[in-house]
């Protein structure tokens, strides 16, 4: 499988050990901690480190951001420098820029997608925010994000020049849908999940977390084969 065809996982909004623990052994390749604090799910910076400090190589930690000073931000990534940052709010290009050294430490921009059909122009946010590892694509709630909401993935445009990351009331029945539907329109995909292994707010459920590693799993295989099967014959 190529890397551009293996749909990277991220499980957000982690509170607890056990939950760090769960994700890790499940196969998350990020988990999010967020820094927000009017978020049912919020940890402080030092409930943050102390989490991430249980996870292995290669697993990457978020601290995901709304509406910050850039100063803070750049605090509490000096805290834990090996996190990637995540903006969830009204932040300008700028604003990204300035809370990340210029871009020089690695961060992610949510793009809040409208649920009534309002059009939302993804090709103009993500130029905008060329500076992105990747756009994070929610959908636009009362609030900032943890609504479980899901935004009509069909209405994206055919081709976004990005790297992207689904999200948005993702759930172990519907995340292989929104796999096959968006994958195709990007340069590469993940997933972001909260409320979708959950038992309550902050508290995840391991057994959801496994059966969503394992549908994102059979959808890159769906999705494997069938570009195989379309292979033009030798």
């Amino acid at each position: 499988m190529k890397a551009a065809e293996r749909t990277r996982i991220k499980i957000c909004g982690l509170t607890r050990e056990q939950d760090v623990a769960a994700a890790v052994e499940a196969g998350a390749d990020a988990v999010g901690f967020i820094q927000y604090a009017k978020s049912a799910r919020h940890v402080p910076i030092e409930r943050a480190v102390e989490l991430a400090s249980r996870l292995p190589a290669f697993v990457t930690p978020v601290l995901l951001f709304v509406n910050e000073s850039p100063a803070r931000v750049l605090e509490c990534l000096g805290r834990l420098p090996h996190a990637l940052a995540q903006f969830h709010g009204d932040e300008t290009p700028q604003q990204c820029l300035d809370s990340t050294q210029g871009g020089r430490h690695p961060f992610l921009r949510a793009a809040r997608i409208p649920l009534d059909g309002t059009a939302f122009d993804l090709l103009k946010f993500a130029h905008e925010h060329a500076a992105a590892r990747a756009i994070l694509l929610d959908a636009h709630v009362e609030g900032y994000g943890g609504a479980g909401k899901t935004f009509e993935w069909s209405r994206l445009p055919a081709n976004v020049n990005a790297h992207l990351v689904l999200s948005g009331g993702l759930t172990p029945a519907n995340v292989g849908d929104g796999i096959a539907q968006v994958r195709p329109r990007c340069k590469s995909l993940a997933v972001d999940v909260s409320s979708g292994v959950e038992v309550s707010k902050g508290i995840k459920d391991p057994e959801k977390i496994i059966r969503f590693v394992a549908a994102v799993r059979a959808a890159d295989a769906l999705l494997a084969k069938s570009s195989h099967d379309h292979l033009p014959a030798t």
